[in-house]
Formats: structure tokens, sequence, C-alpha cells
């Protein structure tokens, strides 16, 4: 074994300020979780439970395999979204457990949430969600309750909100699973999604299912009806079919929805490389609380983390005397093969990109999949650098990344500004699963530079056409930007977006990333065989 060496001193100030400033940063991030698993808050929980009624996590926790995880996914979906009645989560839970030995994707709607209604960062969520099932092929659960979409926002819902229904059909068309689990209103739009799914439970006097309920068809037919008579459980599974699994309570629901998954005959769709228990590493996976500086302008070693998250802290680097900015090299992460590549000290140089390029491509002939651990502030700029084909060499490595073919991982630990962050798999090259620590910033380039590139041209204009600079008013506007940009940078605000699939404790990294490779096993994992495109030299 090739046995990383750590050169970290738990008791070094360095590390105590490094630990105290990411400590303070996921106390700010508990708080924002805590919103979300509030929900509606005290009242509306309150008036859920009062009928009877089980809270979605509930629901979920029923559903999964005793002392088994569940991954959330976007816990932080609609964070710091214009309008203040988009609650922090977006009105739904999705993530991936376990249910009778079969990973599955599972979507939960909020009830204490407006009811469950969908609102454009609910659907954004969803959609997610139904992409990361189809691409790893995991049978996909919906436990509903909704009353549809969020009326004063449908402009923003009613057309895009098609492609929730085409999802279903694709994943049903592609094999892979789809059950509904009905456990209160699913109407009108909503009343697709246990009409689309394979399999669909309903429970009595409880589950109502209809196109339009009776105020809509008294006044689009004058008929007089009520939900039972209408949507209700028994009628579907008695007389329009579209139950086919009638439950007495959501207990009963749950069990049934336990024992579809187990008749499913669902298997992986290789043999898991995870066959013998994994060494742990070799390290503390605390310590990685204090790796990461807390002003990213100080550069940190990535084989610090790499070491605390692969089995055994077993590396093998790959060219480590050539592009020594960029550390590629061989892994196992719990049981899992794993390629990685993890910024070293930020700025990627036309070495770092050519290296990254073949390492992708070995990883693709091989059928590794690939981690991209951030911490770069792009690609390298200036006169020497121009003139020795960065732009070409940086083109390469997004070549490479774009048209690899095996499953890639991506966690943003510091930096990801830039063109680095495409040619590190960020969001646009579509990273299976994508994290974010809470020490890590991303954005077009950093707050005081792109502040600093405004004034400049900003005071270049006004020399051109003749006219005085205002240095006190150009201060002031940069101080303005540097705010903005350091605002709109934060880990918080990009997941918020649903630009990254959740912000994580550093010290979770090997837990969420084994889970995720786990579930990317489901599916094929195969590398691109040629087919790169033209890598310019």
């Amino acid at each position: 074994m090739t046995v990383l060496p750590t050169a970290l001193d738990p008791h070094a100030p360095e590390y105590a300020a490094n630990r105290a400033a990411m400590l303070a940063k996921l106390a700010d991030l508990d708080a924002e979780h805590a919103k979300a698993l509030a929900g509606g808050g005290e009242k509306y929980v309150a008036r859920h439970r009062e009928r009877g009624k089980l809270l979605a996590r509930e629901r979920i926790e029923l559903l999964l395999d005793p002392d088994t995880p569940f991954l959330e996914l976007s816990p932080l979906a609609a964070w710091g979204s214009a309008s203040p009645e988009y609650a922090v989560g977006a009105s739904m839970v999705t993530g991936i457990g376990v249910v009778e030995g079969v990973e599955c994707l599972i979507t939960a709607t909020d009830p204490t949430v407006r009811g469950g209604a969908s609102n454009p960062w609910t659907l954004k969520k969803a959609l997610r969600a139904n992409e990361i099932a189809y691409a790893n092929r995991l049978p996909c659960i919906s436990l509903v309750e909704s009353g549809g979409a969020d009326l004063p926002s449908q402009k923003e819902i009613f057309i895009p909100g098609g492609a929730l229904f085409r999802d279903l059909t694709r994943l049903s068309a592609a094999g892979i699973p789809t059950i509904a689990v009905v456990f209160g209103n699913s109407t009108a739009g909503g009343a697709y999604i246990p009409g689309m799914s394979d399999h669909t439970i309903m429970i009595k006097e409880r589950s109502k299912v209809f196109l339009g309920g009776p105020p809509l068809v008294k006044m689009a037919t004058g008929e007089e009806s009520d939900d039972e008579s209408l949507g209700g459980a028994e009628m579907h599974a008695r007389t329009s079919g579209l139950a086919d699994y009638f439950a007495l309570d959501e207990h009963d629901a749950l069990r049934q929805a336990r024992r579809v998954v187990a008749r499913l005959n669902w298997r992986k769709a290789q043999a898991d490389p995870a066959q013998a228990p994994a060494e742990p590493p070799k390290y503390d996976e605390e310590e990685l609380a204090g790796i990461v500086p807390g002003d990213l302008k100080v550069p940190f070693d990535p084989r610090e983390v790499i070491a605390r998250i692969v089995d055994a802290s077993d590396f093998d680097e790959f060219k480590p005397l050539y592009g020594s900015s960029l550390v590629t090299g061989w892994a196992r992460l719990l049981g899992h093969p794993l390629g990685i590549l993890a910024n070293a000290q930020g700025v990627l140089f036309s070495a770092e990109s050519q290296k990254a390029a073949q390492f992708i491509q070995l990883a693709n002939q091989r059928d590794i999949p690939l981690l991209f651990l951030h911490n770069t502030t792009g690609y390298m700029v200036g006169k020497e650098y121009e003139q020795g084909g960065i732009i070409k060499h940086g083109a390469m490595m997004i070549n490479a990344v774009s048209n690899s073919r095996v499953p890639h991982l991506s966690v943003l630990m510091g930096a990801s500004y830039g063109a680095g962050h495409y040619g590190m798999c960020g969001r646009a090259y579509d990273p299976r699963f994508l994290f974010a620590w809470p020490s890590s910033k991303s954005a077009v380039m950093g707050p005081q530079q792109l502040a600093g590139v405004l004034s400049i041209v900003a005071r270049a204009s006004a020399a051109a056409k003749g006219q005085p600079y205002d240095d006190e008013a150009d201060a002031g506007l940069r101080a303005m930007v540097e705010q903005q940009i350091e605002a709109e940078s934060l880990p918080m605000f990009l997941s918020g977006r649903l630009y990254d699939d959740g912000v994580i404790d550093p010290r979770d990294t090997r837990t969420v990333l084994g889970l995720c490779l786990s579930a990317i096993h489901t599916a094929p994992v195969e590398g691109a065989r040629g087919g790169f495109g033209v890598f310019r030299m």
C-alpha cells in the first residue's frame, strides 16, 4: 500500500483557528437545516398531527429498512429566495435510502407547508431528484400529499411542471420502477403522479385523487359530488382501478410499499465492487474540520483531505512531479475504486490541464468513477500563460470532463471560481452528485477581483470620455460589489438555488461519498472509449 503521510498538527494554532472557523459555519448551517426540519411551523405541524397523520420525515423513516442511513438531498432548496412564503426545503423532502435491501430515490411532500403545494423551488427539487433516479437507475418512491400547484406562482410552474409527469413515464420506459403512496390530496396535475406510477397505494378515507375537486366539478359541469365518490381510495380501488393497493392507514400503506419493493426482483446492474469490508482511513476524520483555512487565499494540501476519506489512507498518486497544482491518483472509498482530482495551490496551469485530461481518459479506459475536490481560483492568466496556450490546454481539460462517461462526484472544499469550476466538473457538467463544504465559495471570480475589474473598466471609460473620475464613489461601488458577490458566493446561497445537492459537514464526507458510490453502481459504470472530440495540441 501507498499510505499518505500527514503533516497536519491538531495542536497547532493554525489548525485551531481553521477548526473554530469551520465549526462556526457549521453552527450557521445547522440553524438553516432546522428551518427545513420545522416544515410549516408549530401551528401547522400541530394541526397535521391532530388529524392523526405522520410528518414527511416520519413516513420516510418507517419506509426505510431499520438502522439504515438516509442521504437527504437539497435540504436548503429555496433558501434566500425572494418570496418569503417559500420555506427552506421547498415543501418537499428528497433523498436516497434503502427499502427491503434496495437503494431507492424517495420524495415526500410536506403537507405542513402550504398544504404541500408545489412552488418553483419544489419543482426544481423534484426534477433534480428524478434526474438522480434516472442516471443511477434507482427505483423511485413518491410519498404524496399535496394540493397541487401553488396558484399564485402558477406562471412559473405550469409550463415546466409537465416535465415531472414526463420523467415518470421515462423512468418506467427505462425499466426503473416508480411507486406512489398517496396519504392525502393529490389533485389536479398532482393526480398524474399516482396515475403515471407503475404501482399506486391509497389509504382508506385519506387519499383523494381527482383532476378536479367537487367545487371545480360544480363550476364546470353543474354536477354535485363529494370527495369520496369523486376520488376516494375505495372508489379508485373498486371502480376506477387507479389504486393497485388499498391500505387501512398510513402504517399499512408504508408496509405495503415495502412489500412492493420486495417483489420488484431488483438488482444492481453489475457486481458491487465493494466486496470486502473496507479498512478505515489511518487518520481521524474529525480532523477534516480543521484543514481548510478560514481565509481561502491561504493554500492547503488536499492530500490531507484524501488521507482522511479513502480506504486505509492508501493513495497511488499519478504524475506527482508534473503539474503539481493538481493532485491526481487512484484509491478506494468504502471498497469502491475511485480516481481523484484535487486542486492543490488553487491555480490551474497548462501542465495541470493536460495532466487532468490524460487522467480522465485513463479512468474512462478502466471504468472507474472520478471524484473532483475543488479549491481553484481558475485557469492562470497573463501574457506568458496566454502565449503558452492556457486557453487550448484548459479547453482540453474541459473537453475531457465534458465527454467522460464514467460517473463524476464533486465536492467543493474551498474556492471554485471561473472556468476552473467547469474544468473540475461543476454543476453545469452534470456530476452524478455535487456537495459543498461550508467553507466553499463559487462565482465567476473572487469578490475583490470582480470589483477591481469593474473599477478599472469604469476608470478607463471615464478617461476615454475626458471626464474626471470620482474616487470616493468608486470606493463605495467597490465595497457594494464586493459585499454582493461575497453573499452570492456562499454555499447556502448556491445550495438554495440547487447548484449543489447539499452542504455537508466535512467530517461526513466519506460517508456521503460512500452512499453515493453505492447508488451509482446500481447502474452500469462504463467509460468512454474514444469520442472525446478534438484535443487541440
